[in-house]
């Protein structure tokens, strides 16, 4: 059986910093791209950033500068450092497995819970 299990979320004072962990079981997963939602309360799912399975990041523009994607497929085990956190990334984040292969293969973490308040 798939899993992804996010942790690292909690509560946090704006200006501080997370590390969001995503641990997979049951997939080999350097040979996933692993990606970063966030969906905060009462809004839509949002992409934050990509970490491919040959290392290449891509992170949308609110997430550039302050969030760091990394991976350790010896752990089986993808990160994203949040740091300078703002009320506004107030959200659920989630992890999302992808495997580029016919059929496609993609998994969804169940999400781990930042806040962001003083």
């Amino acid at each position: 059986q798939v899993q992804l299990v996010e942790s690292g979320g909690g509560l946090v004072q704006p200006g501080g910093s997370l590390r969001l962990a995503c641990e997979a079981s049951g997939i080999t997963f350097s040979l996933y791209d692993i990606s970063w939602y966030r969906q905060p309360p009462g809004k839509q799912r949002e992409l934050v950033a990509t970490i491919t399975r040959g290392g290449a990041i891509n992170y949308t523009d609110s997430a550039k500068g302050r969030f760091t994607a990394s991976r350790d497929d010896s752990k089986n085990t993808a990160y994203l450092q949040l740091n300078s956190l703002k009320p506004e990334d107030t959200a659920v984040y989630y992890c999302y497995a992808r495997k580029f292969t016919l059929p496609p293969r993609n998994y969804w973490g169940q999400g781990t819970q930042v806040t962001v308040s003083s």
